[in-house]
């Protein structure tokens, strides 16, 4: 354990590492046409900057509490801050496609075990007493990081030059891995040289890559009428199911997926998953919603977006401190009421709602997203023994990012869909037969609309209206199944954390 006087320090430390690398995976998504620009390739060529991160990312997390064993948890963390931090450098540089996709995916092959080794790490420096605190500070990264990276990245490459987007992260990073070094020192966990799992390793980089790029591509080559994405998806059915057989009966796995017998880690991991991917989808439908609809610019949303941060920002070290007063599971039912009642709100919206109608929900939102995130995360730390802690931090938080890639995709997907139905619903009702519509049409033409202007204009309001109704269908669904976790998460056991996750 720390001595206090520099437990400050090695949690700014951390903190601003596991920041740094959650921002990455949503702030070059707002730079990509600039990029695609720039380097003078098309805007599909452009998306595999997002795409190459993600899928090596992706991969490279459930491999992490089989390389902390293997080389050790202070070591793995401080490599990989100091490899994410230099293939910042090389996407920064890079000056053509080829040499920022490659950058891209070395960052995040690198980056995979930042997020679930600073969890790990922050347990077994803090005192039992303190733990929910470190908890709520770790949970407080990884969810204003995501809600700031679009804005931080629109305001980058609008005012400077988009390779700022990863420059910014070489003071972090030097930071964070010389004090860490320093910190952490003698602080090493036990190696144990355990055999590689060749046959696990290899499903599972086929099993997930594939999953991955099934995901990032699936709605622009129009999904399983692809042949691309057909092949992508039986490729991870096929390898990620032999993968799970496998590692069932495999006594070295590469990944431990025999945590799933503890029943509090499996609902927890499992409400985790569920509603991080429910809060995502709406993260990525609101703003996508304000620009394509509204009319937005990209920072204005942004900035709309924005504020649930404010109180995830207050409330998130309160929590963490206060943790061991309450059952996680009232805590967690609380949170769920207050992020369906948030999205049953969103349903109100229309297109005239003001700046301020917009915004007040998501104020709101960050009291629910505070005390969602740290109380399961408590639940699923707390819940197996400390030389499991690496492996288990590093199963969830796969999870949890494998299901914010899964809502975005099936958000986007659905929202479409709804918006076509919709279209065609309201398009029906425009019928001479219909009073209203006559009515409608007569004053367009009193106010000196031509017949084409008049259809055009009619095809633009059906459209709006009905991406509108697409939008407030994506938040119904939403309050629905934050609902739902109302009743999963009180699968666990009773939970009090009297001595919050001991680990000493």
């Amino acid at each position: 354990m720390q001595p206090h006087k520099h437990l400050g320090l090695l949690t700014l430390s951390i903190a601003l590492a596991t920041f740094m690398e959650v921002l990455d995976t949503s702030i070059a998504n707002v730079a990509v046409p600039t990029i695609a620009g720039d380097l003078a390739v098309s805007a599909t060529q452009g998306t595999w900057v997002i795409s190459s991160y993600s899928v090596s990312s992706a991969i490279a997390v459930p491999l992490t509490g089989w390389l902390a064993k293997r080389f050790g948890e202070v070591r793995l963390f401080l490599l990989s801050v100091l490899g994410f931090t230099v293939m910042s450098a090389l996407c920064g540089l890079a000056r053509n496609i080829e040499m920022l996709i490659i950058g891209r995916l070395l960052q995040g092959l690198l980056s995979g075990p930042m997020v679930p080794l600073s969890q790990s790490i922050l347990l077994r420096n803090y005192p039992p007493q303190s733990q929910g605190l470190a908890l709520g500070l770790w949970s407080m990264t990884i969810v204003v990081a995501p809600i700031l990276g679009p804005l931080l990245g629109g305001w980058i490459t609008d005012n400077y030059h988009w390779s700022w987007i990863f420059l910014i992260n070489l003071p972090i990073g030097v930071f964070c891995v010389g004090s860490c070094k320093i910190l952490l020192k003698n602080q090493e966990t036990e190696k144990v040289h355990l055999p590689i799992d060749t046959v696990g390793l290899t499903l599972l980089v086929i099993g997930v890559g594939s999953l991955q790029l099934m995901l990032d591509n699936g709605y622009d080559l129009d999904w399983f009428n692809s042949n691309v994405i057909l092949l992508l998806g039986i490729s991870a059915v096929i390898c990620l199911g032999f993968f799970v057989t496998w590692t069932l009966y495999e006594p070295n796995p590469i990944v431990n997926l025999q945590l799933f017998k503890n029943r509090n880690f499996t609902v927890g991991v499992l409400t985790q998953t569920l509603g991080f991917m429910t809060f995502f989808s709406s993260v990525v439908i609101f703003p996508l919603w304000l620009q394509t609809v509204m009319g937005y610019p990209s920072n204005w949303a942004g900035f709309a977006t924005a504020p649930m941060g404010v109180f995830a920002l207050i409330l998130s070290p309160i929590i963490g401190r206060n943790i061991q007063r309450v059952d996680l599971r009232i805590i967690c039912t609380f949170a769920f009421f207050v992020l369906a009642f948030v999205s049953f709100w969103s349903t109100t919206f229309t297109l005239n709602s003001s700046f301020i109608q917009l915004i007040s929900p998501r104020i709101m939102q960050g009291i629910g997203i505070s005390c969602f995130f740290i109380p399961l995360s408590t639940m699923i730390m707390g819940s197996i023994p400390v030389t499991q802690i690496a492996q288990g931090a590093s199963l969830s938080n796969f999870l949890r990012v494998l299901s914010g890639a899964i809502g975005t995709t099936l958000s986007t997907t659905l929202w479409n869909h709804r918006a076509t139905f919709h279209h065609v619903v309201l398009s029906e009702s425009l019928k001479s037969s219909n009073p209203a519509f006559v009515k409608y049409i007569g004053v367009l033409h009193d106010l000196g609309f031509t017949e084409k202007q008049t259809n055009f204009y009619l095809e633009n309001l059906i459209t709006t209206q009905s991406y509108m109704l697409a939008t407030n269908d994506i938040f119904f669904l939403s309050g629905i199944l934050f609902l739902s976790l109302l009743f999963i998460i009180w699968f666990a056991k009773p939970i009090t954390v009297k001595a919050p996750v001991n680990v000493h």
